[in-house]
């Protein structure tokens, strides 16, 4: 009987220590200096929240607690309960945070201020300054080693990749990649980095110990933003111009797959259950909705204007392994979900303002 009551009172504290459970879809929209809060289930408008100017990238907190969306423009960071939505708080005079990121060690959080050609580094404990580089021109995305030595930085102004050591704070090196590279993550085991290259619509896979591009996979026109799939084999890489999303296998570093997605697909993330991807049209206004199993956009719901960064909410264990990829390596010609009326052609990146 005593044991019995010792499990009831463990679970009980462990589900007060637990964030609750949220069917909770984050959408920025950054042209409208706001947040859009969508229920995941039925894409009902859970309510908007107004943040400072130009919000483009958001992430989680170490411990999963919150969401740090990054007011460019306005020069801060708003801290979001990750279940509900609900801002916690907000830390101001962080200059010009365009994109973020925290080490797989946990102890930095770097900023690509993309406006101000520089790149911050923060102590994750306390999100203070340790140290500011000089980064010419436009930083844009951050990647890792799996180490956490080196954070990686894409150059979209110099169309170079830059390596900052995090244990010297020094730049260790730059080099080429292609014209305007944006997105960037490094593969499952580590030894490689996927950039993104927009002007040149293709990803680059860039040995970076070696410091040299091995291989371009042409994804499609304005390859922009990549996100990996969480099974150490797929991820995901949106071309924004084409309207489409290729999956690359990170073992074979191939194409295996294209979807059709409209409207100028950018930023990505996955259902909690693993079966849909969620995308933001940043041309149209919506966030779409893409089935993986059959490669058509089954729902798109509005949104604001220039919807960028997404967040989609695992309250859910994700069941990656229990969805495999559907074989074939044909484009998807599925018809998606009319769209209401929106621009043919999507506008240039930079025409656009931040990309």
């Amino acid at each position: 009987m005593l044991r019995r009551h010792l499990v009831l009172i463990a679970a009980a504290t462990l589900a007060l220590a637990t964030p609750a459970a949220a069917n909770l879809v984050v959408v920025l929209n950054s042209r409208d200096a706001s947040v859009t809060l969508l229920d995941r289930d039925t894409g009902a408008e859970k309510g908007v929240i107004p943040v400072g100017k130009e919000p483009h990238h958001l992430i989680a907190t170490p411990d999963g607690r919150e969401l740090i969306v990054a007011s460019a423009v306005g020069n801060e960071l708003i801290f979001l309960d990750a279940a509900t939505g609900k801002v916690n708080r907000r830390l101001p005079n962080v200059p010009d945070p365009y994109h973020l990121a925290f080490s797989p060690d946990r102890q930095w959080l770097v900023v690509a201020a993309n406006r101000l050609d520089r790149v911050d580094v923060y102590r994750a404990s306390d999100y203070t300054l340790a140290r500011r580089f000089e980064a010419p021109s436009i930083p844009s995305h951050i990647a890792f080693s799996r180490d956490s030595k080196y954070a990686f930085v894409t150059l979209q102004g110099s169309d170079e990749l830059a390596a900052v050591d995090l244990t010297t704070m020094q730049v260790a090196w730059k080099m080429k990649v292609g014209r305007t590279p944006a997105g960037v993550v490094a593969t499952g085991d580590g030894r490689h980095l996927l950039v993104g290259v927009m002007d040149d619509h293709h990803v680059a896979v860039v040995d970076w110990q070696k410091r040299e591009v091995v291989k371009k996979l042409p994804t499609g026109a304005g390859a922009h933003n990549l996100a990996p799939r969480g099974d150490g084999r797929y991820l995901y890489v949106s071309n924004r111009v084409e309207n489409s999303i290729s999956v690359i296998d990170e073992h074979t570093l191939e194409i295996v797959r294209k979807y059709d997605v409209p409207g100028g697909p950018d930023c990505m993330d996955l259902s909690a259950d693993g079966k849909e991807l969620w995308v933001t049209s940043r041309w149209v206004m919506k966030v779409s909705v893409l089935d993986l199993a059959s490669g058509k956009v089954v729902r798109q719901y509005p949104v604001g204007r220039s919807p960028h960064g997404i967040f989609v909410s695992k309250s859910a264990s994700p069941a990656v392994a229990a969805t495999p990829l559907p074989p074939g390596t044909a484009k998807s010609t599925a018809t998606p979900v009319p769209p209401t009326p929106a621009p043919t052609l999507a506008p240039p990146a930079k025409a656009a303002g931040r990309s």
